[in-house]
């Protein structure tokens, strides 16, 4: 997690996020790509890189001094990192493509190995720019995506919570998970099966316990927590365990387990208080 993509449309919920990237990248040794997508009118003569092409009028007038705005709080933000985490490389970028071409191909061109993305509590959409794009990026990234609701003052992780019904594809959030305990290395694991009834405790703490056997994990929780709904249950389970952060898998299709139908992990991460990790299975 040491290569970090934040978007940012210079609201509350993406500075927070931007400030909660700048903690991890402090703890990780990484670096920070700030990514805003302008996205000027169709008729407007301006080029990707933000300047005027061919014959233009007032409107692109405008339109290129509304991006001229945007690059000056862009470098508003990378004097305030220079502030709040000095040691950490952060590099600007301004693209003039919608969100969902151009933070998939900054995925991928620039090698990112975390996407933190900033949203807004309580609703099924958020005031993040990305709007209905914050949950695609979620199911769709080929790299695991922070979520960020509130204000992250110090993000230190003392209670850890994994999400799962421990079925095989929970394998695939180890690695995150194993980079997560090297970064907050007094982190407590809380392994989560949500279920309907105690009648499935027994089941999901067996397969709990042979998930850490298997992976090697000795300072943990084993929680089995009763909701009739997952996507609920686990918020509430966070709130109640004062968890610092929730890990969690989403799929960009049809899901296998119960954790990953729908939109569980999607809303878990746009719904819960804590900060998100979804990993894309």
């Amino acid at each position: 997690m040491k290569n970090v993509l934040v978007p940012t449309d210079f609201s509350p919920e993406s500075r927070y996020a931007f400030e909660a990237a700048l903690q991890l990248a402090q703890r990780s040794g990484g670096h920070l790509l700030l990514l805003h997508c302008f996205v000027p009118p169709i008729d407007s003569h301006i080029s990707t890189t933000g300047g005027l092409v061919g014959n233009h009028g007032l409107n692109d007038v405008y339109v290129l001094k509304s991006l001229q705005a945007v690059k000056r709080r862009m470098h508003e933000l990378m004097a305030q990192a220079q502030e709040l985490a000095p040691g950490v490389p952060v590099q600007e970028l301004v693209l003039t493509e919608e969100p969902e071409t151009a933070i998939p191909e900054t995925i991928r061109e620039r090698n990112i190995d975390l996407v933190v993305l900033g949203s807004h509590e309580n609703t099924s959409w958020t005031r993040f720019f990305l709007s209905s794009y914050t949950e695609q990026i979620m199911r769709d990234a080929p790299c695991p995506v922070l979520t960020v609701k509130h204000p992250v003052n110090n993000f230190d992780v003392r209670h850890l919570v994994f999400a799962s019904d421990f079925s095989a594809e929970a394998n695939q959030a180890v690695p995150a998970l194993q980079q997560l305990l090297n970064l907050f290395p007094d982190a407590m694991l809380h392994l989560l099966d949500v279920v309907p009834s105690a009648g499935h405790h027994a089941r999901a703490l067996e397969a709990i316990h042979t998930f850490a056997k298997r992976h090697q994990f000795s300072h943990y929780e084993p929680d089995v927590f009763d909701s009739p709904r997952v996507s609920t249950g686990i918020p509430r389970f966070a709130e109640q365990a004062h968890a610092d952060l929730v890990v969690m898998l989403t799929h960009g299709r049809s899901a296998f387990s119960h954790l990953l139908q729908g939109s569980i992990s999607e809303s878990v991460a746009l719904h819960a208080a804590p900060p998100v990790l979804t990993v894309h299975v």
